[in-house]
């Protein structure tokens, strides 16, 4: 018997499909819903049945908690889950769906604001005997007394919003002269994007590496740790390639650290599936960063080394059944790693690049996976992150999953938009890259070598993809038809206007 009746995907994208396949496996059925923006999406043809909530615009549908909640009415769903970004983190949700007698998959709301407070996580961390950087987040939230803070932990210092995340508002500041319009211009930030100006001060740490502890709670209690990850390449504060382990730990510093993510769990009274992230100093001591009460983007890199299907737990969880394993039954095998493939122009300061998918092909073969919300024929729009797909290799060593990855990303070709493929191939064949010689300013430190030459003509592109779809070559679905050499070697891709 199915754990759910049907389970409504508040999401959209590669998540979205990610979460409809397992529901498949499980013989779980699936609503998807969709904007007017993502009507022909790939994930609303994957799942069983589909409900339009809405406008493009993500306040009107993929936010609006009303529209999500009957949309599960109407569809008959008994559970929802949240995927990640959108309502993922937000504890009104999570009530909401609690109070429309249906289940939410994932901590409960009281977790989410727990957690969702930096100031109230930092607090509770400490308490609990987790390590947190020296610094502030008091509810004398004065100018005066912010800057007093900043003075007794020394510069540098980051300034941090105590709600929201993603990088928004997040500022360092070296000097004491720079920090009163430094801190201005956070708070502005703040208020943008989260509605609350409220800030965090922490010891500003150089070149820190970003590692998290995968963790999963049931309903009695019990809580694990599945391993960590290394989420170091970054741009902007997102995260851009990840894998797992951390080639930084040794065992010793591993089962500390697993050991302080669980110890966070506990603190936070967690349930379902979430990560504890830290900072790694260059001598190797750690620090509490935040909780995500929600799956993470590069959840697949943890299920590609232990085997367990993250989804799954999620939703057995949701359902009131205990952890399907107990601590000796997980086992890390093996390394992997996942590249984020952006919508995003590289040679435009990582600007977004909608347009439409006029070629896809996806690679295949021993050891890939790709997680995917597209297909030929795919619209990428203004109105939604530009996250396209996960690229995602796993090898008995990190040697071996990186070579698998460079393979996989020259065999990876996307027509009609400008992503970030070039800088992915160019970040895994570097040599501090292959060594280890992770930080979380490895981009900008190598930006230059990360830079690609200039994409071919976009006539010459455009000719390409209009002799494609004449054609029909579409992979969009995993299909083993890929673009022949020597076109699935050139970089990202670029189409003139117009055309």
């Amino acid at each position: 018997m199915a754990l759910f009746r049907k389970v409504l995907v508040a999401n959209r994208g590669e998540i979205a499909v990610r979460i409809v396949r397992t529901c498949r496996t499980m013989g779980i059925p699936t609503v998807a819903v969709f904007s007017e923006a993502d009507r022909g999406a790939r994930h609303v043809a994957e799942a069983d049945e589909a409900v339009a909530i809405g406008p493009a615009e993500a306040l009107q549908s993929y936010l609006s908690i009303d529209a999500l909640i009957d949309a599960a009415r109407r569809s008959g769903a008994d559970a929802v889950h949240p995927g990640y970004g959108f309502l993922s983190e937000k504890g009104g949700f999570a009530d909401a769906v609690r109070d429309a007698g249906l289940t939410f998959v994932g901590p409960p709301g009281d977790v989410h604001r727990r957690m969702g407070d930096k100031k109230a996580a930092r607090q509770l961390m400490a308490a609990a005997g987790v390590p947190v950087l020296p610094g502030y987040g008091g509810d004398d939230q004065s100018d005066t007394r912010l800057r007093a803070e900043a003075e007794a932990v020394g510069w540098p210092v980051m300034l941090k919003p105590s709600r929201g995340g993603g990088g928004k508002g997040m500022r360092v500041v070296r000097r004491s002269e720079d920090f009163a319009p430094e801190l201005a211009a956070s708070r502005r930030e703040a208020r943008a994007a989260f509605g609350d100006d409220a800030m965090v001060i922490e010891r500003f740490v150089e070149r820190p590496r970003h590692v998290e502890v995968q963790v999963v709670a049931d309903r009695e209690g019990r809580t694990l740790a599945l391993g960590e990850r290394e989420c170091s390449v970054q741009r902007r504060h997102q995260k851009v390639v990840e894998e797992a382990p951390s080639p930084a730990l040794s065992p010793a510093q591993r089962a500390e650290l697993c050991e302080a993510g669980m110890a966070a769990a506990r603190a936070a009274s967690y349930v379902n599936a979430g990560t504890v992230e830290f900072l790694l100093a260059p001598d190797g001591g750690f620090s509490f960063l935040e909780m995500n009460t929600r799956l993470q983007v590069e959840h697949p890199v943890t299920e590609a080394v232990t085997g367990i299907d993250l989804v799954r737990v999620q939703l057995e969880v949701a359902a009131g059944r205990p952890l399907p394993f107990v601590a000796g039954d997980v086992v890390s095998r093996g390394h992997a790693l996942e590249c984020r493939l952006y919508a995003e122009d590289p040679e435009r300061d990582d600007l977004p690049s909608p347009g439409r998918i006029l070629h896809l092909s996806e690679p295949a073969g021993p050891g890939i996976r790709v997680d995917s919300g597209l297909a030929t024929g795919s619209e990428v729009t203004v109105h939604y992150d530009p996250l396209l797909a996960k690229v995602v290799t796993w090898g008995f060593d990190r040697r071996e999953a990186t070579e698998r990855m460079r393979d996989a990303l020259r065999r990876t070709v996307v027509l009609g938009v400008v992503t970030n493929l070039a800088r992915l191939r160019a970040i895994v064949e570097h040599p501090a890259f292959e060594a280890g010689q992770l930080h979380t300013g490895f981009i900008d430190e190598h930006l230059r070598e990360l830079s690609r030459a200039p994409c071919p003509p976009p006539e010459a592109v455009a000719a390409l993809a209009a002799a494609l779809s004449r054609s029909g070559g579409d992979s969009s679905r995993g299909s083993a038809r890929a673009v022949p050499d020597p076109w699935g070697a050139l970089g990202p891709w670029r189409l003139g206007e117009g055309a």
